[in-house]
This record gives C-alpha cells, sequence and structure tokens, in this order.
C-alpha cells in the first residue's frame, strides 16, 4: 500500500509538531505516526505503521473510537478525552483532536493527541485530597454537634417555685457559643444566678465558656460571695489561659425571696434591670470591669445589695440583645431595651421573656450576629 502523495509532502510537517500525531485510511489502518506519536506510546513505528489499531485496544474502548470515528466522518471533526495504549501495558490519558479529508476520491482520519496525564494526576490528587477534607469536614461537623449537644445541657431549664421564677433563652450564633447562664437554687427561696459572656464566637469561646462554667458552678454552690469569685475568675482567665486573648464579662445576683433583697455584682458587663409594673425599669450597673484583661479588674465594691418588692422582676442579658441594628443602622441599645422591658413588665413572666426576645427581634434587621442570652427572674 503506497503513502498518498500529499502525506508524503505533510510528514516534515508533521514531525515538528509537540503534538502526537497518526494519519488512517477509511479502514483506521495507520498509514503514518509521527515520532512525537510514538514518544507517547513507546510503540516502535514498524508495529504500527498499516497495523489494525483495534489490538491495542479493549472491544469496549474499540467501539468507543469507532463510534468517535463515525462522528468525524459525519460532522468533518470531534474532540473528546481517551487514552493511548502504551508499550508494555499502561494508559496515557490524552485529548484526542480528530477530523476526516478526502482526497483523490479517499477518505483519511487525522488525529492529534495531546497528552493530559498531568493534569489528570493532578486531579486525581485533588480528588483524593477534597476526599480527606470531606471526612475531616465529617468528622468536624460530628464533633461540633457533640459539643452542642453538651452546651445545649448546660443551659438552664426554667425554674418556679411559689415564691419566685426564673425564665431563661439562650442561642448561640453558631452551632456553639461563648454565652453561658448558670442557676444555682439552695433552696425554693434563694437562688443564685451568673451569666457570662465570653469574647468572640465558634469552638474556641465555648471551650472557654465550659471551662469557666465548671470553674463557677462549684464557686456558686460554696455560696462564695462575688468579689472573691469575681477575683478567681480574673486570675484564672490571666495565668490558666494566658495568651488566648480571652476575656469575659458578668452578672451575677443572689436573692433571697424570704427576706426580698438582692446582692448584685456585674463584671464589664450590660446594666441588669430591676423592672417593677409600671415604672422605668432601674439599671444596675457594673462597677468591676472585664474580667481577664487586667489584674486589678475587680472592684472592692462589686457588690450591690436592692432591695426588693413583691412582683419585682430582674432582667439580665448579654450585649446579643442590645447590640442589634435596624434597617436604618440604629442600635437598639441600653435604653431600647428598658424601653421594651418597661413596656412588658405587668405580663407573667414568661410572657414577658417572650415579648422582650420579639421586640428585639422586631428591631434587628436580618438574623442574629451575636450569641443571645437572656434571664428574667419573678420575685413574687
Amino acid at each position: 500500500m503506497e503513502k498518498p502523495e500529499w502525506l508524503s509532502q505533510m510528514e516534515a510537517v508533521l514531525e515538528v509538531l509537540n503534538e502526537g500525531v497518526i494519519v488512517a485510511n477509511e479502514r483506521l489502518q495507520i498509514l503514518f505516526a509521527n515520532t512525537r506519536f510514538l514518544e507517547m506510546t513507546g510503540i516502535p513505528r514498524e508495529e504500527l505503521i498499516y497495523f489494525d489499531p483495534s489490538q491495542f485496544y479493549s472491544s469496549q474502548e474499540w467501539d468507543f473510537l469507532s463510534q468517535q470515528a463515525d462522528v468525524a466522518f459525519r460532522t468533518g471533526g470531534n474532540r473528546y478525552n481517551f487514552v493511548l495504549p502504551r508499550n508494555g501495558g499502561g494508559r496515557l490519558p490524552v485529548i484526542v483532536s480528530s477530523r476526516t479529508i478526502q482526497y483523490s476520491g479517499a477518505t483519511f482520519r487525522i488525529a492529534t493527541y495531546t497528552d493530559i496525564s498531568e493534569q489528570t494526576r493532578a486531579e486525581e490528587e485533588l480528588r483524593a485530597a477534597n476526599a480527606k477534607l470531606q471526612a475531616r469536614q465529617m468528622e468536624i461537623e460530628e464533633d461540633l454537634r457533640l459539643a452542642a449537644r453538651v452546651q445545649r445541657s448546660l443551659a438552664p431549664k426554667s425554674l418556679a417555685w411559689d415564691s419566685m421564677s426564673v425564665d431563661a433563652f439562650y442561642q448561640p450564633v453558631h452551632s456553639v457559643g461563648g454565652d453561658f447562664v448558670l442557676v444555682d437554687s439552695m433552696d425554693h427561696e434563694q437562688v443564685s444566678l451568673m451569666l457570662c459572656d465570653v469574647s468572640g464566637h465558634g469552638i474556641g469561646s465555648a471551650l472557654v465558656a465550659n471551662r469557666i462554667y465548671s470553674e463557677t458552678a462549684a464557686h456558686m454552690r460554696s455560696g462564695m460571695p462575688f468579689l472573691d469569685m469575681f477575683g478567681k475568675l480574673n486570675r484564672f482567665l490571666i495565668e490558666d489561659i494566658a495568651g488566648s486573648g480571652m476575656f469575659i464579662t458578668a452578672a451575677a445576683a443572689r436573692i433571697d425571696a424570704r427576706q426580698r433583697c438582692m446582692v448584685f455584682a456585674g463584671a464589664g458587663h450590660p446594666p441588669a434591670m430591676l423592672a417593677r409594673p409600671g415604672q422605668i425599669p432601674v439599671l444596675l450597673e457594673s462597677r468591676s470591669m472585664i474580667l481577664g484583661a487586667l489584674p486589678d479588674a475587680v472592684d472592692a465594691t462589686a457588690n450591690q445589695e436592692v432591695q426588693l418588692q413583691p412582683d419585682d422582676r430582674i432582667v439580665l442579658y448579654t450585649d446579643g440583645i442590645t447590640e442589634v441594628f435596624n434597617s436604618r443602622g440604629d442600635m437598639l441599645g441600653i435604653e431600647g431595651l428598658q424601653e421594651i422591658v418597661h413596656q412588658t413588665s405587668s405580663l407573667p413572666a414568661h410572657e414577658m421573656k417572650q415579648r422582650i426576645l420579639d421586640g428585639v427581634a422586631a428591631w434587628r434587621e436580618g438574623p442574629p450576629t451575636d450569641d443571645v442570652s437572656l434571664m428574667l427572674v419573678h420575685v413574687r
């Protein structure tokens, strides 16, 4: 079988291409293969020229090639991903560009092959890396679900006795958060409360919050004065979690319904509110600074003693309640919350809590951007 004249004239051009090139007749017998093609396959020229290429492929691969050849014949050309056989076994991934030409009444197929083995290897490595990342992501999500369950177990339930009730709400902005609420009741007449806000959000804040919860719960059960408790927490944050950059604000109250009195202490926290029906709520300001920043953050006059009356409401909250903005960019702030508390202070305690949350949500544009905690104590 003689080589077509046009092919003999084109060989020099085809030899200098960086891509593998073959020319085949209408029976798909290879008439020409350039040097680059021989390098890509490692198959000697004498094993290629005029040989049936189907011998290099499985039946499924050859069926696919035959279909592509038919497409090229009908359309004049096509492009697809495939593989080249390599001498001694193996496959080289390539992009095949195939076209059909007519010359002197005969049909010829010209195909060029671009080596994409590096790209394919990179894609396989990327897929493997993505699979590992996905597996790790699933582990992290499971850890977060467990952490969220643990943190939810620390959230106080609503409590009610003849002389007093406690209604609490907690919603982290992420799966886990840095706010926590602690309630310890020595009996149905006395209750100790503490609400903390750890700086930041997410896992780091949640870990610190859980550790502080454990520390604080023991102090609360022992009846430790708030001045001493704040001092211990401040040293713990500075010395035991040094370099973390974490600090907390806190509000604590110890209420004796029988004696109608309350001891309150705050550290860098938004002011608590003492609400009485029909009156503007009284603000109980923090006298100590945030804990974990300075050694002398706790003020010697941290404790405030407050006389209570029947039907008093004590409202403790974190800044996720007050630092919310409406569509005009106005912040609700302490005064805005104070007005909501004033308007709802005659309602039953559980309704009052929900109306406060509804009022904050009505002011806020969009979803919460910070952890939200609210505690409402009703002294009957």
